[in-house]
């Protein structure tokens, strides 16, 4: 099969579309033919080495994806044929931007019904993300929270779920977002750069990674969750500061799931690249102001 890796660290030159043997899945682990993968800041980040070392001289790259299920291990619980999303977690020698990925069963869910197999493939890494970052901050309805970066995918999904939860949501975006945020559900809006903060929230989401200058939206007392484990500001005033690390969940994501097909939740696809044009697509990702998820195509 084809799978995208890297030999060594640096910009999207590095990227290599390589041939590997057809892995096989282990007990409790199932094949998919990927069908599309999203493209996220993470994979950036792993090829610039800021996440990990290389893994017997390459890393894969590509974390959420789209496809059907072609091998199953025992008591996988899913049988070929099956339309999955999933995530492909962590550092490996391949991951889901290839032909084939191998994941643990526990990592998949049902494809949704709704919407097609590339705009299914941005669902898994930033919703399941939103998520367990909600879980943290653990508001209740009538609460309110804070997003930064709120346009994003990992925004926009925090701005549907906490809506739907009945949390009164700020979103902080750049100046041009506001309609979108307001259409996921967002209360408020604070343009990126204003010069007049907004009232201090209960919570604040910092998916946009500000940090400490994110900790000025919070009250006293209130939380603050971040989205890159280690990179999380010192707590200040008593504010309970934690950082979101996603965890594979396939019934969490099978949740989500529901929750798209029925209308809750919005997916956004901001283009579509070939595997062979996965260099293409990492520099459109560095030139920024992309709303949705580049797709690659296996």
């Amino acid at each position: 099969m084809r799978a995208v890796v890297i030999k060594s660290f640096g910009g999207p030159e590095v990227l290599e579309v390589v041939e590997t043997p057809l892995p096989e899945p282990g007990p409790g682990q199932v094949r998919v033919k990927v069908a599309a993968a999203a493209l996220n800041p993470v994979d950036a980040a792993f090829r610039d080495g800021y996440i990990a070392p290389l893994t017997d001289g390459q890393l894969g790259l590509g974390w959420d994806f789209a496809g059907t299920v072609d091998a199953a291990g025992e008591g996988a619980g899913f049988t070929p044929g099956a339309a999955v999303v999933g995530l492909s977690y962590g550092p490996a020698a391949t991951k889901s931007h290839a032909d084939h990925v191998v994941v643990d069963a526990s990592a998949v869910a049902p494809a949704p019904t709704t919407v097609d197999t590339v705009h299914a493939a941005t669902l898994a890494l930033n919703a399941l993300t939103a998520a367990q970052a909600l879980d943290l901050l653990a508001l209740s309805p009538g609460d309110s929270l804070l997003i930064t970066g709120a346009a994003g995918a990992l925004g926009g999904f925090a701005v549907q779920l906490a809506h739907r939860a009945g949390i009164t949501v700020t979103a902080l975006a750049g100046p041009d977002d506001e309609q979108l945020v307001r259409s996921l559900g967002a209360d408020t809006f604070v343009p990126r750069g204003a010069t007049v903060a907004p009232a201090a929230a209960d919570a604040v989401l910092d998916a946009a990674v500000m940090g400490e200058p994110a900790l000025a939206y919070v009250r006293d007392g209130g939380a603050h969750v971040g989205v890159i484990p280690g990179a999380s500001p010192a707590p200040v005033r008593s504010v309970r500061v934690e950082t979101v690390e996603v965890s594979p969940d396939g019934a969490r994501l099978a949740e989500l799931v529901k929750l798209l097909d029925a209308g809750v939740l919005t997916t956004r696809v901001a283009g579509t690249y070939p595997l062979a044009d996965v260099a293409k697509a990492h520099t459109r990702l560095a030139e920024g102001g992309v709303r949705g998820r580049l797709v690659l195509i296996p």
